[in-house]
């Protein structure tokens, strides 16, 4: 049933006259549409509503909660660097109840930021600023969240890069092979089993207090950077549904593993796959001009590493879902996941080749030269 928008923006405390919706972006989680309102002299402004996925997010308040302190935190110390707090992170829109979340008679839960107009997000980066620009706001979001206390966030999605569980699960599923599967991959389980002992480095190093728990953004795909249309220059992360406490070596690996790739995540041609050292070092120059001066030498000593990684627990979670009879990726065509578990694979191996080029790179960077 399409859902009644009107009524739904009269439980929001939006500015202006209500001017209909359109949906907005191209998201696989959300429902998101762009309400429109008229100001009192008929000039236009936008809001973002967004309908919550409660399969992906069972818990919308803890969720909600999360985001509320995170934003107000990074508004605080936005406008103490003399910065744009509605323009530099996103600027949640309480309801006119109290709080956040608005629950409709149907139980579907709707939340609203205020639209920030003249910026957009990329799929592919535009040029080589791009990429550091990108990197670079990743670095000033964790370094704004630096001081912010870890346990007062929820765990929105419990051990989400914690790759040795990650690993557990891989491993349940070959023994249980409920579809039959595990004989059509030997090479790719080899893989993944010949690289167990890595799973547990950088959870281990956590446990020995040799790396600091941090706030991190945990989906730092070049998308989740929002891109000034003027300076071109990035803005602020978005989609923070996955904030919560982790690793700093998390979003950096990630941001590798997502903009360094030299193919599509589902590319089926794997002499495409593999991996960028001129984008990697973009990545290294733009997160630690920003993030270097709050980062342990720890943390940036585990950089290089924290790109592989990242890029073996994806391949091993699409590995997973295919054993498992792909059921929690969404798939276009047979054998979908097992395409995106290769490109990620033959990206692990042109890291391992590369890895002590990325050590260099990140030693000139972390020195400030």
């Amino acid at each position: 049933m399409k859902p009644d928008f009107r009524k739904i923006a009269n439980h929001f405390r939006f500015d202006g006259q209500f001017a209909g919706v359109s949906s907005y972006g191209d998201g696989h989680i959300h429902d998101t549409y762009a309400a429109r309102f008229r100001n009192p002299d008929g000039s236009p402004h936008r809001y973002l509503l967004q309908r919550i996925n409660t399969n992906v997010f069972k818990n919308p308040l803890e969720l909600m909660q999360n985001i509320e302190r995170v934003t107000e935190h990074l508004q605080r110390k936005i406008a103490a660097a003399g910065g744009d707090p509605t323009r530099e992170t996103l600027t949640l829109i309480p309801t006119t109840e109290s709080g956040f979340l608005y629950q409709t008679v149907e139980g579907d839960y709707w939340r609203a930021f205020l639209f920030i107009e003249d910026a957009r997000t990329f799929n592919n980066p535009v040029n080589s600023k791009h990429i550091y620009s990108a990197a670079r706001t990743l670095g000033i979001f964790q370094k704004n969240l630096a001081d912010f206390p870890a346990e007062a966030l929820h765990e929105t999605i419990p051990n989400f890069h914690h790759t040795q569980k990650r690993f557990e699960t891989f491993i349940k599923a070959v023994e249980l092979d409920s579809h039959n599967r595990a004989s059509q991959v030997k090479d790719e389980i080899h893989f993944v089993q010949s690289r167990s002992d890595e799973t547990s480095i950088l959870t281990d190093l956590l446990a020995r207090g040799e790396l600091p728990l941090r706030i991190t953004h945990n989906d730092t795909k070049l998308n989740n950077v929002l891109i000034d249309d003027k300076s071109g220059e990035g803005i602020c992360l978005i989609d923070l549904d996955t904030v919560m406490p982790g690793l700093s070596l998390y979003d950096f690996g990630e941001a590798v593993r997502a903009g360094a790739a030299l193919a599509a995540e589902d590319e089926t041609e794997l002499s495409k796959a593999g991996f960028s050292l001129e984008i990697f070092e973009q990545l290294a120059r733009g997160y630690l001009e920003a993030a270097q001066d709050f980062l342990t030498p720890t943390e940036i000593e585990y950089l290089p590493f924290a790109a592989q990684l990242m890029t073996f627990e994806d391949g091993m979670r699409f590995l997973t879902d295919y054993l498992s009879g792909d059921v929690y990726f969404k798939i276009q065509r047979e054998h979908h996941n097992l395409d995106r578990c290769r490109t990620q694979f033959r990206m692990v191996l042109a890291l391992e080749t590369r890895y002590d080029e990325m050590k260099a790179i990140i030693r000139k960077y972390s020195h400030g030269t």
